[in-house]
């Protein structure tokens, strides 16, 4: 592993989006004003606000973007609440990256790819989006099939409706769990708006998104003829100290730190307990 990985680095928080009710963007950069590190798509980071805790999280902006890093974080206990509370121009310290990323410039290559995300779940995932848009003459289509509790949840909506549903090299499909006012999208789960859709199975899936929602969503798309071959998903959420030493992410006999947190489903020998 890159020991250097190890080393806090002071990071400033440049600019803070507010996404959802409770997800906010942090656009973070070292103390010289650049990238503190570079990273793959699905590579983690450490945040730590010292004095009072840190938390592993993905980093959501595409390594194609040279100027600054970013991550989505939901406000969900007390590191994220302190970091929910910044004002821009305040420091936190960051280190990494960790953990294996998509394998994007390998198994991905030349393939239609079909990502599926559920509510934060799109944060992680993100990054791959980006970077093969960035990059699409080496890449095949772009679906996206995401999901939310309410239009209010959906992450990164404006991105999404302004840039993602105007390449012509994407589809973009939007469901909310239940009817609302002002949405004349689709309603419905995101498991069964998948089967409701029935991508070609020649496409390369990555998903991300909360248990269930990968729970039957890997059921409906073995139902339609996928196999877990072409399904990756990412279990950053498990990761503590992201170096192999802890043993609270192991899922079996794998470690999400240090075999993951990308993986195929062929490659796991079980699901996690809430699975």
């Amino acid at each position: 592993m890159n020991t250097e990985a190890l080393i806090p680095k002071v990071g400033v928080v440049t600019k803070i989006t507010q996404e959802t009710p409770d997800v906010k963007t942090f656009q973070v950069v070292g103390l010289d004003g650049k990238k503190v590190f570079e990273h793959k798509p699905g590579q983690c980071a450490m945040l730590s606000v010292p004095g009072v805790g840190e938390g592993m999280f993905s980093i959501t902006s595409s390594p194609t973007n040279t100027e600054y890093m970013e991550f989505s974080i939901k406000k969900c206990g007390c590191v994220t609440s302190w970091l929910h509370a910044m004002e821009p121009g305040q420091q936190i310290t960051i280190r990494g990256p960790y953990g294996n990323g998509f394998p994007v410039d390998t198994e991905f290559k030349g393939k239609d790819l079909l990502v599926i995300a559920g509510g934060i779940g799109l944060a992680p995932v993100r990054s791959v989006i980006n970077y093969c848009r960035d990059k699409h003459e080496d890449y095949g289509s772009i679906q996206v099939i995401y999901g939310s509790r309410s239009k209010d949840d959906l992450v990164k909506y404006q991105e999404i409706i302004e840039e993602w549903e105007n390449d012509p090299n994407m589809i973009v499909n939007l469901t909310i769990d239940r009817e609302q006012e002002g949405w004349d999208g689709h309603v419905g789960f995101v498991p069964n708006y998948v089967k409701e859709l029935n991508p070609d199975l020649s496409k390369t899936v990555i998903m991300c998104g909360p248990p269930v929602m990968i729970k039957f969503t890997l059921a409906g798309l073995k139902e339609l003829g996928f196999k877990e071959t072409q399904v990756y998903t990412t279990f950053e959420l498990r990761m503590k100290c992201g170096i192999g030493k802890c043993g609270r992410c192991n899922i079996g006999n794998k470690y999400v730190c240090k075999d993951g947190p990308v993986f195929r489903f062929d490659q796991m020998d079980e699901l996690p307990n809430e699975y």
